[in-house]
């Protein structure tokens, strides 16, 4: 009876919720790695606003293949910070250490919220005007990474200070 009390605390649901976040996460990161080319074309066209209708927004394109570059490596890189501050959120929570636990998680859920909410909706859809395109439309994407990095952070914050479960 007492593990299940465990497994059914509020710091086991987070912890288990923490770790698959990050596990997406580094999913994510491996896929932006191993299939480069797809995904710097995805960044590519929202930069360069091609597939857009809107011609009044144009001169916010950006063409240049390096800059595509840089941008799309800080992603990565960015993507691939949280899911080293989620992990390590994760076993601190299976550690029973709350406070780093928190620290981490926290950390790493707002990386995610604000790449994909400031980054992809923000910056991607209404800067570049990616919500006008068929084809390059990250939004509904990033709006589902937004959900669930929030949902979790509400999850982190509600958490005890103490673990008494």
């Amino acid at each position: 009876m007492r593990l299940l009390a465990r497994v059914g605390s509020l710091r086991a649901v987070v912890a288990v919720t923490v770790g698959f976040i990050a596990l997406n996460m580094l999913l994510v990161v491996l896929g932006n790695v191993t299939d480069y080319g797809t995904n710097e074309a995805f960044v590519q066209h929202v930069l360069a606003m091609d597939t857009t209708f809107g011609q009044g927004l144009k001169w916010r394109a950006i063409t240049s293949p390096a800059i595509v570059t840089i941008v799309y490596v800080a992603i990565i890189l960015w993507e691939a910070i949280s899911a080293v501050l989620l992990t390590a959120g994760t076993i601190a929570y299976i550690r029973d250490r709350e406070d780093s636990a928190r620290k981490f998680a926290s950390a790493g859920l707002l990386m995610i919220v604000a790449l994909f909410l400031g980054g992809f909706i923000t910056v991607g859809g209404e800067w570049f005007a990616m919500w006008q395109s068929k084809d390059w439309n990250g939004i509904t994407a990033a709006l589902r990474m937004v959900t669930i990095a929030g949902f979790a952070l509400i999850l982190v914050h509600l958490s005890p200070r103490r673990a008494t479960q």
